[in-house]
């Protein structure tokens, strides 16, 4: 009998093992390509209203910890709303290893189920876009398959929402946390060389740790401060994070800050609603995507090094291309279809990406614009340029 159900709103249904929490959920479905970092993707606040579909099989074998977590505010309700798994989640076999992930998943109140053709689904969505579905986990197996198709179909879909209020931070406060190294966990800052203030619209933790491991004593503020309030902390430099929604319903507040803040000069950093709406703020429009990019395998070119790189993505809206202005450069684009990756202002110490530098989980080919965007901040202040590229790992 099955316990983990997914219908959707054409009537569509599919048919598993409830796992995680029990009861049921309703968003938009898509599916994520990443071969590990499960846990980061579960974290991800830019996944707020969306059900993920893992085309991996093998999710939960590496089970969970308290170390591999994106979100911020872990007091906040799960911006996830469900998983589905091709396999059923096994023992976890790794030295860190705390709990299994179906524990996990139901004590974060994230519903799931297992079991299910994944990859049938992925073709679905491949060839539909991401529909919208209700995910059930009854351990009775009792189901209203019409209730829940109706749900679906009555739920408004992303576009038109702002879901930054339900992850981003509420009040300021200062992060100092540095990235993880093997034998001695994540570090603290100790002597910061540059302030920068990073405005929360769903911020990651391994992002505020690239900026803090390069010397940046990090300000978060909420998305819905001032530019003046954030001009008055007299920050070296503004980074604009990512986070889950239409950024046109988020930028009716976030545009005009970000507007100020372009005009005041500083170095400014944006990346995935963070770059969308930097777009937006400079003159250009965004859309909805067909599919969207989920995963860690996603090919983009760097059109100031000629360079391609690996990177990790995570969005449903893009800049559209064709409507960036005079005096707002291209700088990165998508290998897979072209779409914009980066953009530049001209003559300014303000650019974007697309997606994930931080990585988490995914390569780290990207790391270099965080040392790109405190160089911006360096040589306004008339210091030594940093190189772009990290040392050799330690051994």
């Amino acid at each position: 009998m099955p316990t983990g159900m997914l219908v959707l709103a054409d009537g569509t249904t599919f048919y598993g093992t409830g796992l995680g929490a029990v009861g049921k959920a309703v968003g938009e479905i898509c599916f994520n390509t990443a071969m590990t970092g499960y846990q980061e993707i579960l974290t991800d606040p830019s996944y707020a209203g969306q059900i993920i579909c893992f085309t991996f099989p093998h999710i939960g074998n590496v089970g969970t910890n308290d170390e591999d977590i994106e979100t911020v505010n872990m007091a906040a309700a799960s911006e996830v709303r469900g998983c589905i798994l091709r396999a059923d989640i096994t023992d976890p076999s790794n030295w860190r290893a705390a709990r299994r992930l179906d524990e996990w998943l139901r004590a974060r109140g994230i519903v799931g189920f297992a079991g299910m053709d994944t990859r049938a689904l992925t073709a679905y969505i491949r060839e539909n876009g991401p529909p919208h579905g209700v995910i059930a986990n009854d351990p009775k197996g009792e189901f209203d398959v019409a209730a829940m198709s109706g749900e679906a179909g009555a739920w408004p879909g992303l576009e038109g929402m702002d879901l930054v209020p339900m992850v981003g931070a509420t009040q300021r406060h200062e992060w100092t946390e540095t990235p993880w190294e093997l034998g001695e966990g994540y570090g603290r800052l100790e002597d910061p060389t540059c302030h920068v203030v990073a405005i929360d619209y769903g911020v990651k933790r391994n992002i505020l740790r690239q900026l803090a491991g390069l010397g940046c004593r990090v300000t978060v503020v909420p998305a819905t401060m001032t530019a003046d309030e954030i001009l008055a902390l007299n920050p070296d430099g503004v980074f604009l994070s990512n986070g889950p929604g239409d950024p046109a319903a988020t930028g009716k507040y976030a545009v005009p800050v970000i507007r100020a803040l372009v005009d005041s000069g500083l170095p400014v950093f944006g990346i995935c609603l963070g770059h969308q709406m930097l777009a937006l703020a400079l003159g250009a429009r965004t859309l909805k995507m067909m599919q969207g990019h989920h995963g860690a395998n996603h090919p983009v070119k760097d059109f100031t090094t000629g360079k391609v790189e690996i990177t990790s993505m995570n969005h449903g809206f893009s800049v559209d291309r064709a409507t960036l202005p005079a005096g707002v450069s291209e700088t990165h684009v998508s290998l897979f279809d072209g779409s914009n990756c980066g953009l530049a202002l001209e003559g300014r110490p303000v650019f974007s990406v697309q997606y994930h530098p931080e990585a988490s989980p995914g390569p780290q080919d990207s790391h270099y614009l965080f040392t790109r965007f405190i160089n911006l901040i360096r040589s306004r202040k008339g210091e030594a340029l940093l190189p772009e590229r990290p040392a050799a790992a330690k051994a």
